[in-house]
């Protein structure tokens, strides 16, 4: 083949090398530099699943909150190729890779970037250079957008017409356009820096004038490089600040470019993707690729190269920068991303009569490395995350086997589904959720088999299914769900009559706490329904299924039991939801999807362990909670009284005779947290029962009978193992560890809970608290909303209104409750709204003070002309009662004989006040009482009192004037 002029290779490097030598003193202050690519896995930003453009790792510099010690400070201009994943999120591609010839989940973002140094003039006419004298594209084929602003439509952004005279340096004006804000201005989100942006598009074709297809999606006239002018900042109101120092951000598609350089109508056609194709074709024996799409692609075979194509990018990329194929966030969509590549591939590019074989997306990573490798050096190696090619080849190898031991009884099962459903053209939800709990496939892969078949997915009933589920693995089971146990006659007859040996659930241990472990084959030893049993498992009921070995973990200890499935060699499911001990044995109750389970027959025995390494983390960190409580409140005997670990939240209940005060709790949760930062190892082994009751520090549970020998488990921060404890049982610095005999299934290592957070502490006895708590994700979470609550209490803290602050407090005290938050700052948070209230108290006080003041010196100076019969007057003081009475008692001094009455309202109008007094020398003539109502009905209020004294409120203003007047004719008619 004719070697290429334009390489991928170059295109990068000649990118990067073209801003290294720039710069606004013709590159004699260092030009930019080249600032490596960040990994795609944003562990410190969780509001981004992956790193989906260049200006991620820059965050801190254009908000300003780059700390000065950082290697980020001193940058005054930067470029690079990033490595960019759009995948689940906002930023969402993977739903139309294949489908045409130009999406992409991973891709490279050529970026060059200004840090308050150059802007518009700059970036331009370098965009310019590089385009049409470096990469030598036809000027005539370019065209520019830049952004019309919404001062049109009665916003604020003005039209960014400095871009505009730029670009028409270089552009005819037919060729300058304008763009909307939804295409041409940037924002970094609800609130923060963001600013117009100019976007450069190309004509493949050429020769023509294509203004009117410029962002109309059109294949042809695509976009190659945005510009963004970061200059302003979005405020919380909306509104728009200008920023100091203004910014330059820039992106340019780095397979788009190739492939114009190299001439080729798809990103697809270049050197970047052609060697997978042909590593694809050398494994599979498939034609070889032809570029058709849609209907022109009859048999889906150039969908699949690029399904596959893409997806090893991605997953090579992901894994090696620490994401790994899971149930959770990023992982799930790394999993998701694997199992559509292997079903593609299984589908189409396997002919009649071939076979797929574990391996074939392991294999294809190597050519990833080989193409990518030079660009990114931490794919042959990355440090960070301790992956080397060969292990991101064995995490997709064994993801591989796990999804294909179902793909092919899924694919069939799938197939009686959509023909089932096929009249309602919807694949229903419990079968969409069939196919995903027992088969493996992700909804969105459902979703795209039903495409397939002109079929859409009933996906709300699919969230319902997985509602349901997720409520059972907390153990929760709805009212009226058949439950199985064995009673003794049950146990009695499998070790009699069936003569069934013992379970042996000693492999239970056996697993890695981050969550993987194997599967163990074990054999059928009895099936029962809660009334028989039965020699094979019905379809679809609920049964119990009893093996000779298990590694599934019965409930026992607190701790739930594990979930997971029981398969066999041909694609049989047995959904395992619950296992509990009865005697000797272990039940494993669930149903049968599909297939057949029989007495006698060789099974699989597949444990959920992510689940299960949630549950870990939970049962561990009881421990450590349960030493911290013993630290902080020694003195006080503290005795377990029982605990709950499930895969969401830890519960521990313990005697002790009062509340714990914040500090106590606050104290506690630091000791754990601290323990999980640092990470020590979990010691644990079975030792005889006698020997393990010697050693100092043990914690057994109060009234628990133990088993002989006995697990224990120890964590600490002192280094040990338990050997050490049974040698030396009296030493003093064992009372620094947690030891404790315990059953249940435990984490490596303490660094796993990731952290720890107590979310509730209440009394359920007397003399007993409990304590909930969460880790991993949750904990975060929890720690996020106190974090974001806090915020609030704090911007609250600037309202200058008292009413309106008021009306806040009040808000605030409802939603604290309601917020699962970290218990130490949400007990925070209520004493700063409280200090919050006594401010809102105090100022009403000093404004009652004013207003009674001004009240009683208004009524010691109110001119009452001689012969006056009776008083109707408006006092100014906001409808404040007591100041209104403070007024009636200084007139009531000065003039006892005359009646009176005195109306007020507020100055937001939702505030009526009225007080009227008749002397007893006039209270023939009327009644104070009427006299009250006779004003305040027109406000919609009323009043009440005695014949000589009523007073009144209402909540209306708007009728204060007829008020007035109808107390004015009231006096006239009765008080001449």
């Amino acid at each position: 083949a004719m070697a290429l002029e334009w390489p991928a290779a170059k295109v990068r490097s000649t990118f990067i090398e073209f801003f290294q030598s720039k710069d606004e003193k013709e590159g004699k202050d260092g030009g930019h530099t080249f600032w490596p690519s960040s990994g795609v896995v944003p562990f410190d930003d969780p509001t981004l699943l992956f790193t989906n453009a260049g200006m991620n790792q820059f965050k801190p510099i254009f908000m300003g909150t780059v700390d000065p010690k950082s290697p980020l400070a001193p940058l005054k201009r930067a470029a690079n190729s990033q490595k960019c994943i759009r995948a689940g999120g906002k930023h969402n591609d993977l739903d139309d890779v294949g489908k045409d010839v130009y999406h992409h989940t991973f891709f490279e973002m050529l970026g060059n970037w200004s840090f308050a140094t150059y802007f518009k003039k700059e970036a331009i006419s370098w965009a310019w250079e590089l385009l049409t004298k470096v990469y030598g594209l036809a000027p005539d084929r370019l065209y520019a957008t830049y952004c019309e602003g919404d001062v049109h439509k009665g916003g604020i952004v003005e039209p960014d017409e400095e871009t505009r005279q730029l670009w028409l340096q270089f552009l005819p004006e037919d060729r300058v356009l304008k763009g909307n804000m939804k295409d041409n201005f940037w924002e970094m989100g609800e609130t923060g820096p963001c600013g117009p942006c100019t976007e450069l598009h190309y004509d493949r074709i050429g020769g023509r004038q294509v203004a009117h297809l410029v962002n109309q999606d059109d294949p042809n006239v695509l976009e190659i490089w945005n510009l963004v002018f970061i200059q302003m900042f979005r405020n919380k109101d909306q509104s728009l600040t200008m920023l100091p120092g203004k910014h330059v951000d820039t992106g340019m598609g780095m397979e788009r470019i190739t492939s114009i350089l190299q001439q080729k109508m798809s990103n697809y056609d270049t050197d970047i993707f052609t060697p997978i194709f042909s590593a694809i074709q050398a494994k599979t024996g498939i034609r070889p690729y032809s570029g058709k799409v849609g209907k022109d692609d009859v048999d889906g075979v150039d969908m699949a190269y690029r399904v596959v194509a893409d997806h090893i990018r991605t997953l090579t990329i992901a894994i090696t920068d620490g994401a790994i194929p899971g149930n959770e966030g990023r992982n799930y969509v790394i999993r998701r991303i694997l199992r559509r590549g292997v079903r593609y591939a299984r589908q189409y590019l396997y002919p009649a009569g071939t076979n797929y074989e574990p391996g074939f997306f392991a294999g294809l990573t190597s050519k990833v490395v080989e193409i990518l490798g030079g660009a990114f050096p931490e794919l042959q190696n990355n440090p960070g995350t301790n992956m080397t090619p060969e292990k991101v080849a064995q995490v997709i190898l064994e993801e591989e086997v796990s999804f294909l031991r179902t793909l092919d009884k899924g694919i069939s099962q799938f197939e009686k589904f959509a023909a089932e459903d096929k009249a309602s053209g919807k694949i229903s939800g419990p079968h969409a959720f069939m196919l995903y709990d027992t088969f493996g496939f992700p909804l969105d892969l459902t979703v795209l088999m039903a495409e397939e078949k002109g079929m859409v997915v009933d996906k709300a009933g699919y969230e319902e299914c997985m509602a349901e589920q997720r409520a059972r693995s907390r153990g929760e089971g709805k009212a009226g769900d058949k439950v199985i146990t064995l009673e003794a006659e049950q146990t009695d007859k499998l070790a009699k009559e069936l003569a069934v040996s013992p379970t042996d659930d000693s492999s239970k241990f056996s697993w890695v706490s981050k969550g993987s472990g194997p599967r163990v084959p074990a054999t059928v030893k009895a099936v029962y329904d809660g009334k028989n049993f039965l020699q094979e498992a019905p379809e679809g009921e609920l049964v119990g299924v009893v093996t000779d070995v298990t590694p599934f973990y019965a409930e026992s200890g607190g701790q739930l039991f594990d979930t997971g499935k029981i398969t066999t060699a041909d694609g049989t499911v047995f959904v395992v939801s619950n296992v509990q001990k009865f005697g000797a044995y272990i039940l494993h109750i669930g149903s049968l999807n599909s297939g057949s389970i029989k007495v006698g027959g060789k099974v699989d025995m597949e444990v959920d362990f992510e689940r299960r390494a949630l549950c870990a983390a939970n049962h561990t960190s009881t421990h450590l909670l349960n030493w911290a409580l013993r630290k902080v409140l020694a003195g006080h005997q503290i005795d377990q009284r029982g605990s709950i670990v499930g895969p969401d939240k830890l519960r521990f209940d313990f005697s002790y005779g009062k509340p714990l005060k914040t500090e106590e709790l606050d104290e506690v949760q630091t000791l754990v947290r601290e323990l999980i930062r640092t990470g020590s190892p979990v010691q644990r082994q079975e030792v005889a029962l006698a020997a393990a009751k010697q050693v100092k520090t043990l914690r057994a549970v109060f009234g628990e009978v133990y088993p002989d020998p006995v697990r224990v488990v120890s964590v600490g921060p002192v280094a040990h193992t338990i050997n050490d404890l049974l040698a030396t049982p009296d030493k003093e610095d064992w009372m620094r560890l947690s030891v404790e005999f315990c059953g249940g299934t435990h984490m490596d290592n303490t660094a796993e809970a990731g952290t720890f957070t107590i979310i509730s502490e209440e009394g359920t006895a007397k003399g007993v608290r409990r304590l909930t708590a969460y880790t991993r994700e949750a904990a975060r979470a929890a720690q996020d909303a106190a974090a974001e609550f806090e915020k609030r209490v704090d911007s609250a803290g600037e309202i200058k209104d008292v009413a309106a602050l008021d009306a806040e407090i009040s808000a605030m005290r409802m939603d604290v409750d309601a917020v699962v938050m970290d218990y130490v700052r949400k007990d925070g948070i209520k004493k700063k709204i409280d200090a919050l209230k006594d401010r809102v108290l105090a100022a009403e006080k000093e404004q009652l003070k004013i207003k009674t003041e001004a009240a009683v010196q208004w009524a010691e100076t109110l001119t009452v002309a001689e012969g006056t019969r009776y008083l109707v007057q408006v006092v100014d003081v906001d409808g404040d009662t007591k100041a209104v009475d403070a007024a009636m008692k200084a007139l009531n001094a000065r003039v006892p004989e005359l009646p009176v009455i005195l109306l007020s309202r507020s100055a937001g109008g939702d505030k009526v006040s009225g007080l009227a007094v008749v002397p007893a020398s006039r209270a023939a003539q009327a009644d104070a009482r009427e006299w009250v109502n006779a004003a305040l009905e027109h406000c919609g209020g009323k009043g009440g009192g005695k014949p000589d004294r009523a007073q009144g409120a209402a909540k209306d203003a708007a009728g204060f004037d007829k008020a007035v007047k109808a107390a004015q004719d009231f006096a006239a008619a009765k008080l001449k």
